[in-house]
């Protein structure tokens, strides 16, 4: 029953994976068909179930992936049985004594060499399977034509047998419901973006709080940034895979994808600050109440700015847009910043124990460091927009007025009969 829980909420969480799983029994029941149809087996013989293997290595989840894996089989398979062809040629020259010399001679320099090359960083990202492959049917082919004089059949066969199920591989992955690892690394930069503004929206309501209050909405938006530490790795694999996909939907050829990484490593700066900042929410030492409330309203304008300007471009940047109502928003947090320098230089802590002004005072540095970092982001996401040819929206967003002015237009609303002003929105194409 456990196993069954499991496996539901597994295919529940991402319907995905249970399509994935069909295409591959789809696929490898297909060219099976080369063992069951005898006019297919006696074109191929036994090296069809090199088709049938190719399937099980090659399929992967998204398209771009299982191109890649698909497109470096193939180049190597081929390159490594022409070298592997030649090489017996060669040293089958050398008469039967010499002939076993130079072939594990030959053997040598290529595992040499390749196993090398696989160190290249760009090398091992892009072609390191590829690389693997070659090592194997070099191998095979070129020790095997020792005992076998058939070597030209035998590697002609081995390729066409792996060019099918690399095709088959492909054909069914990128025909059928086909899963883009561009589209995946999009949305996972605009919601990591987004999972920085949803804490930033809390935080200053939690750090300002009173002890009774509790919200819970606001810890699971202070715990959703964590996920944003650990995403390099998946990040760079995507990228990696998202290159090899073609145009389709939004991204055409040649997207950037190498600049949606300088986009993430960004992001990651800014929650490393974010986790800083996380940490004294649950300081031992903590700054009393009435020192805290003298730089609350600052603290908080420059926290809500921030996520506002946050949630801002991982709104735009997920539709794919290019507009500055978020740049609009950092000015206003860039304003509030420096209302909270000029408090912090007064003085404010003369009567207060430097222990305890220790954590509200890096709040207030860390949340200026912030500031710095969605800049970048900011600045980051424009050159990703403009290399990407992102729709340009024009928009003229008024900035809001101030909770005190709004809090008197209200109450000369209720004793007048005076409108309240309107927050006016212009967008034109």
């Amino acid at each position: 029953m456990e196993i069954a829980r499991k496996t539901k909420k597994l295919g529940q969480d991402d319907p995905r994976r249970i399509v994935h799983s069909l295409k591959v029994g789809l696929a490898i029941t297909l060219v099976s068909l080369f063992y069951y149809f005898e006019p297919l087996y006696d074109g191929f013989g036994d090296s069809a179930m090199w088709a049938v293997l190719t399937v099980v290595l090659v399929f992967e989840f998204s398209v771009g992936a299982t191109l890649g894996k698909g497109l470096n089989r193939m180049l190597a398979t081929l390159v490594a049985a022409c070298l592997g062809a030649g090489a017996h040629c060669l040293a089958s020259l050398s008469g039967r004594k010499g002939e076993p010399i130079l072939v594990a001679t030959f053997v040598f320099i290529i595992a040499v060499i390749t196993t090398f090359m696989r160190f290249f960083p760009k090398v091992k990202a892009r072609y390191d399977y590829g690389m693997m492959i070659f090592i194997l049917t070099f191998c095979l082919v070129s020790v095997s034509g020792y005992r076998d004089d058939q070597v030209l059949e035998m590697a002609r066969d081995r390729f066409s047998t792996i060019l099918i199920g690399c095709c088959a591989s492909l054909i069914v992955c990128i025909c059928i419901f086909p899963v883009w690892i561009g589209e995946n690394l999009h949305n996972s930069v605009s919601a990591n973006i987004g999972k920085l503004g949803n804490f930033l929206q809390a935080f200053g309501d939690e750090y300002f709080r009173v002890a009774e209050e509790s919200n819970e909405n606001n810890k699971s938006y202070l715990q959703g940034y964590r996920t944003v530490l650990t995403s390099k790795s998946s990040e760079e694999t995507m990228a990696n895979f998202a290159r090899w996909e073609p145009g389709h939907g939004p991204f055409g050829y040649r997207h950037p994808w190498k600049m949606y990484l300088k986009v993430g490593n960004l992001t990651r700066d800014c929650a490393y600050k974010v986790e800083a900042l996380n940490s004294y929410l649950n300081c031992k030492i903590q700054t009393p109440a009435e020192i805290r409330g003298k730089i609350q309203v600052p603290c908080k304008r420059v926290s809500l700015e921030c996520s506002r300007a946050l949630k801002e471009m991982a709104s735009t940047f997920r539709k794919m847009v290019i507009t500055r109502s978020a740049v609009m928003h950092i000015e206003s947090s860039k304003k509030a910043a420096e209302e909270l320098k000029s408090l912090l230089k007064t003085n404010l802590w003369e009567e207060a124990d430097l222990l305890e002004i220790i954590p509200a005072a890096s709040v207030a540095s860390l949340l200026l460091e912030i500031i710095e970092c969605i800049e970048k982001i900011s600045e980051a996401l424009n050159e990703l927009g403009k290399a990407a040819s992102f729709r340009k929206i024009n928009a003229t967003v008024l900035p809001e007025l101030p909770d005190s002015i709004q809090h008197e237009t209200v109450q000369q609303d209720s004793n007048t009969a005076m409108p309240v002003p309107h927050c006016v929105i212009i967008v034109s194409e």
